[in-house]
């Protein structure tokens, strides 16, 4: 919190003094928020997120760094958001209908999991390290294989139960304890709803899920990945941090959104359409 506070004093140009003025505290607070001795109430997280509003200030990127974590080992070092926090250990538990069906999800950075959990009321955000050791691993990168096994986790491919194709991505993961794959977000199921609904060719799905690339993404899908999984670091979001990510978050889909129709429109005729790869299978 402490770096936040000085990177939105630094962006106004202001001193201390001025800060305070603005704010309606005094320079004594300012110094101590950003020497991390106090912290701001929830009115004075308002007033400075009212602040960064008004001023068109953005600082979710240092948000985002403040959250990595200095890695010093040799260990896979990875980010978790918990709506409530996790309670117990840690355990392949998380909803069916996720990318890769239930697991425990673990990014590469932190950004995606700062922006699953930022509508929520008391998210925490850990730090985690992986020992990968003897671990069996399923790596999806990029192409037909991840937007299919993502639609059957996601429901989207009831329709063709009981074909091949089905049944190669229900069986796909058998036997792994992680999948490490690309993360999708809302954006990426409308696209796959339109494709399997036949209104969108496979050249346009991939092209689509390529342009939003948001990092990598480790499930540990088997108890066993599950026991190699530590939490390094959990930490709790601030009423500023937690709006000022809502805005972020909201801002990134409108650009992906954006960015999609494009991509569309410019290969709309280029590909096939779901029913005639069933046909072709």
């Amino acid at each position: 919190m402490k770096d936040l506070i000085k990177a939105i004093r630094s962006a106004a140009n202001m001193n201390q003094e001025q800060f305070a003025s603005a704010l309606g505290t005094t320079p004594l607070s300012i110094n101590r928020w950003e020497n991390g001795k106090t912290f701001p109430n929830r009115m004075a997280q308002t007033q400075l997120y009212s602040f960064c509003k008004e001023r068109a200030i953005d600082v979710t990127q240092i948000i985002i760094d403040t959250k990595t974590y200095d890695n010093n080992s040799d260990k896979l070092v990875l980010y978790h958001g918990s709506k409530k926090g996790i309670v117990g250990d840690i355990a392949p538990i998380s909803r069916g209908e996720c990318d890769f069906g239930s697991g425990f999800y673990m990014g590469t950075n932190t950004l995606q999991p700062l922006t699953l959990i930022c509508n929520e009321d008391k998210p925490k955000f850990y730090t985690v390290e992986l020992d990968m050791t003897r671990l069996k691993v399923l790596n999806v990168e990029i192409g037909m294989d991840w937007a299919m096994l993502i639609a059957y986790y996601r429901k989207e491919m009831e329709s063709a139960n009981g074909t091949d194709i089905y049944e190669k991505y229900a069986h796909m993961a058998d036997g792994y304890d992680i999948i490490i794959g690309y993360i999708a977000n809302d954006r990426m199921y409308t696209e796959l709803s339109r494709f399997f609904n036949k209104t969108l060719t496979d050249v346009a799905l991939i092209n689509c899920l390529s342009a939003l690339d948001l990092g990598k993404q480790y499930v540990a899908i088997s108890k066993k990945a599950c026991k190699q999984t530590k939490i390094l670091k959990e930490e709790p979001l601030s009423n500023l941090e937690l709006s000022l990510l809502k805005d972020m978050s909201a801002e990134r889909r409108k650009e992906g959104i954006a960015l999609a129709e494009e991509i569309e429109i410019k290969y709309r005729r280029e590909g096939k359409f779901f029913d005639e790869i069933l046909k072709g299978e």
